[in-house]
């Protein structure tokens, strides 16, 4: 007999499994705008566009990166598909942007249907907290391509915001304040020099006890990405929020400098928040120099916002409400040129 599909390495009616065990957590994303069911070619999302004037959308596309790599070691699939969505949808919410709907892209070696489904209930939960709709993705099954119990995610967000409050920065001044709002650990970013310094060249095992810590090394690691879509989508309604940055990869060195016009710097009190013990453990089993970790990790904070001082209480209260660990981190100031210092 000759070769099939299946003997080739692409199993379909695997695929077609992992679809049928994957619809219940995609479908728990649908709201009354979601037309379309899996299964289709595209996606089919009809916005109300009612409350907008001006609609533009918004778009972000982002993967998880060498994270993942915990998620094969450790086992544990079923967090890892938040910090997909949330790497999208908080780059995108930093112009303003609610999310609309996500797509998410899967490819294995070979497509194992609980492992494929544990995945995508993380996605669908990450889009269930950013309150966007799961309405498409593709899962490819790639045979020799990946190693065996490896695979790779990438995501893409499409939210809307009004013209005339897209968050550009442009009117930050000096005296603005810098707010920033807590991260849960490392989310998606650095990953390859925590691994380094960590495993590599400290020596430690992923199911390492540490003093200090919540979790075992590899647990604290996995924390899922923040995803800070409802907080700041209400503050945007409420506050003149000037400028937003989510603090992905570059660290607070490079991300805070994005959004400031020209001629101004943020300036950061790096004794204003707690950070997290991770990143100190991290700096000692690598013995990375300071700057090198603000440039790398987040350090404890997830986002940043610029705000107006005669504000800033009542927008410190509102994150309460929402649960989130916020503070006001440094200040804006004139300079000769854009950039952030930290003292």
């Amino acid at each position: 007999m000759g070769l099939s599909y299946k003997d080739s390495g692409v199993d379909i009616d695997a695929g077609n499994k992992s679809v049928e065990l994957m619809k219940k957590a995609v479908e728990s994303t649908f709201g009354p705008q979601v037309l379309t069911g899996l299964g289709g070619f595209g996606g089919l999302f009809q916005p109300d566009l009612s409350e907008y004037k001006e609609p533009v959308l918004v778009s972000g596309a982002d993967g998880v990166g060498t994270k993942l790599k915990l998620a094969f070691k450790l086992d544990k699939h079923d967090t890892i598909g938040q910090d997909l969505v949330a790497m999208s949808v908080n780059d995108i919410l930093a112009q303003g942007a609610d999310p609309l709907f996500f797509l998410d892209y899967l490819a294995a070696g070979k497509i194992e249907p609980e492992k494929n489904a544990e995945i995508v209930s993380g996605i669908a939960a990450g889009c269930r907290e950013a309150g966007a709709a799961l309405i498409g993705g593709e899962t490819a099954e790639m045979s020799g391509f990946y190693k065996e119990g490896e695979y790779d995610l990438a995501g893409f967000a499409v939210g809307i915001v009004d013209k005339s409050k897209i968050i550009t920065g442009d009117s930050i001044k000096e005296g603005d304040l810098l707010l920033g709002i807590s991260s849960a650990g490392l989310h998606s970013n650095g990953f390859t020099l925590a691994r380094a310094a960590l495993f590599d060249r400290a020596g430690y095992s992923y199911d390492q006890e540490i003093e200090g810590l919540a979790d075992n090394l590899g647990a604290e690691l996995l924390k899922a990405t923040k995803i800070y879509v409802k907080p700041v989508i209400s503050l945007l309604d409420k506050f003149n929020i000037k400028g937003i940055a989510h603090i992905t990869g570059g660290g607070l060195l490079e991300n805070v400098p994005r959004i400031l016009p020209e001629k101004l710097k943020g300036v950061i009190d790096k004794e204003s928040w707690e950070k997290p013990y991770i990143f100190e453990i991290i700096q000692k089993a690598g013995e990375i120099e300071e700057k090198e970790m603000y440039r790398t990790f987040n350090m404890g904070i997830g986002m940043v916002l610029v705000v107006e001082e005669s504000e800033k209480a009542e927008i410190l209260s509102e994150l309460k409400s929402f649960g989130e660990k916020a503070q006001i981190i440094g200040k804006v100031e004139t300079a000769e040129k854009t950039f952030l210092e930290i003292n």
